[in-house]
């Protein structure tokens, strides 16, 4: 863990042990703490924020910049890193650590760009003023099914405000992390400026919601430890940032072509094995061209190739844990119970060992299924058929997730339609993986509130002050 610059162990000694999803070895001992690590951590983070927020904004990018630039130069060494804990396949990775570079980028960019404004005013002898200003410390926890990539998300827009951070990433997936800031130390990111902890997520989150210092907390992760930080939010009004994964829908119009719809949807779909919170698990072909999309599909699925990340050639590593297989496992059986058909994969992989499951495409889906109504986080691809706009917008919307949408089709109106009528926070038109560093990330309903990348991901750690000002004379 690093607290206030210095890289530490846990102060009673306590360790985890990371697996290796693919071949269920031991990768590393790391340290895992508990809420004495947490203090020390927001007390740092606190004792630095004057210093940093002190600095010019141009002072502060400078080091988003040279981040980045580290980030690109070593990211051949850092994707083992993430393989070797995740499981997701060399490419993934590589790309991911790439995102992260572009993120503090375009932060290091987008941070001079916190603009204030001048506000007319009633009277002639005032002046009026709104200023933006750094929240103070920032405490983000996440996720494991991108172990850099969430953090850079969070920290670039943060750090480019004048915050300082309090990370945990999850205990699944904690080397990731400590690669990421290792680079930012060694790009000379000042001390406690960034502070990591890892250690038991209960008692760790209980010490951050319950420290005043604490301004704000951004969090990706399910909707029940949401709901668990929203209403330990509550005593101190504390601000929060909430990213909680969806059930994503793709409606396919028979206008598309069902060649490219299958290549593009499969592609989507089974990326890092559907443990993506975007990720469109829900398809809707529109009925003439249900048959031509499921045989096109299946061949698209019948390329992937499932085996250890590390090896080339494979397109699909294992599931992060024992658990989230057996979770699919179970969507799977169920569907299949209530009279879901198979069209492809359907099962484990027959690798002897790893958390493997083959990816699989089913249809004939109905809404007493899980897999019609609930998140699977895994490479399961649920396609049913629908008559009508009206219809597939009914279908697409009946979810209490609202994170991301797709819709495939050549035509303009139908697009328009669609896009208009989904209720998500995300929309892809024609377009299966839509995030990007300079655009809003974040959902509505229940897959949270607040957004990340772009000005709104910079404003999300800024409080408006505002400034009047009496002229005399």
């Amino acid at each position: 863990m690093l607290i206030d610059g210095q890289w530490i162990e846990a102060a009673d000694g306590g360790t985890w042990q990371v697996i290796n999803p693919a071949t269920e070895l031991p990768v590393a001992d790391v340290p895992y703490g508990g809420a004495d690590e947490a203090s020390r951590a927001i007390a740092a983070a606190d004792a630095a924020l004057p210093r940093w927020k002190a600095l010019t904004a141009y002072e502060r990018c400078g080091f988003l910049r040279d981040i980045a630039d580290a980030l690109r130069g070593r990211a051949e060494e850092l994707a083992p890193i993430m393989t070797a804990e995740c499981g997701k396949p060399l490419g993934e990775a590589l790309g991911e650590w790439g995102a992260c570079a572009d993120l503090f980028d375009w932060f290091a960019e987008e941070g001079k760009r916190a603009y204030g404004r001048t506000i007319p005013a009633r009277k002639a002898g005032k002046r009026l003023l709104s200023l933006p200003q750094p929240l103070g410390v920032v405490a983000t926890i996440t996720a494991w099914n991108f172990p850099a990539y969430l953090l850079a998300r969070k920290w670039a827009g943060a750090l480019a405000a004048g915050c300082t951070i309090v990370g945990r990433p999850s205990e699944l997936t904690p080397m990731s992390a400590m690669a990421l800031v290792n680079v930012m130390v060694e790009a000379g990111i000042p001390p406690g400026v960034i502070n990591l902890i890892n250690g038991d997520p209960q008692i760790m989150g209980e010490t951050i919601m319950r420290d005043p210092r604490v301004r704000k907390v951004s969090f990706t992760g399910s909707q029940r430890v949401g709901q668990i930080l929203m209403r330990q939010a509550a005593d101190g009004i504390k601000k929060l940032g909430m990213e909680l994964g969806g059930s994503a829908p793709v409606l396919v119009f028979a206008d598309a072509d069902m060649g490219w719809a299958a290549e593009q949807g499969a592609m989507a779909k089974f990326r890092n094995n559907g443990q993506v919170c975007i990720s469109p698990t829900r398809f809707y072909v529109e009925q003439p061209a249900l048959e031509e999309f499921l045989d096109a599909v299946k061949t698209e699925t019948d390329k992937l190739v499932v085996g250890d990340g590390m090896r080339a050639g494979v397109t699909n590593g294992p599931m992060v844990s024992r658990v989230g297989r057996d979770k699919v496992e179970q969507f799977v059986e169920d569907a299949l119970a209530k009279q879901a058909a198979l069209v492809a994969g359907g099962g484990r992989s027959d690798i002897a060992k790893g958390y493997f499951y083959q990816p699989t495409v089913l249809t004939d889906i109905t809404s007493d299924m899980q897999i019609g109504c609930d998140e699977v986080f895994g490479p399961v691809m649920a396609v049913s058929a629908f008559s009508t706009i009206e219809e597939a917008l009914q279908l697409a919307n009946d979810t209490p997730y609202g994170l991301a949408g797709y819709v495939m089709t050549n035509d303009l109106s139908t697009a328009t339609r669609v896009y208009e009528g989904l209720e998500f926070g995300i929309i892809g038109v024609n377009d299966m993986v839509p995030a990007t560093a300079e655009a809003p990330f974040g959902g509505t309903k229940t897959s949270g509130f607040g957004r990340e990348g772009s000005q709104e991901g910079l404003y999300e750690y800024m409080d408006q002050k505002f400034v009047s000002i009496a002229i005399k004379g």
